[in-house]
């Protein structure tokens, strides 16, 4: 059996659309459809939100997901790629063992 961890980026520096992951939508957070469609998952044991604004950690653990630390601002910039926090979130959670990375 796997221990699957799920990890939503959620930077809060979007040029596009300001704020986008706390914008509401449909009556609630952005980031709070991403987290509850994660939950409902049978194949995820845990939800995990990496964000640089501790407005969104707060929100993020608020709907149920872990969001246990900040990323660093040289990992949340527009030009920075997704590989690059799921390598931070790796090299600090010690249970991690391998990344699977679908982007499609």
């Amino acid at each position: 059996m796997y221990n699957i961890i799920l990890i939503i980026p959620a930077r809060s520096g979007s040029k596009g659309v300001p704020d986008k992951n706390i914008n509401q939508l449909g009556g609630f957070p952005l980031i709070l459809w991403s987290i509850e469609a994660c939950k409902k998952s049978k194949m995820i044991n845990q939800v995990m939100v990496s964000t640089d604004s501790l407005e969104y950690k707060k929100l993020s653990e608020d709907c149920g997901a872990y969001a246990p630390f900040l990323r660093s601002a040289a990992i949340s910039k527009d030009s920075s790629m997704d590989i690059e926090f799921l390598k931070y979130q790796i090299n600090v959670n010690p249970q991690a063992k391998e990344i699977i990375f679908n982007k499609e």
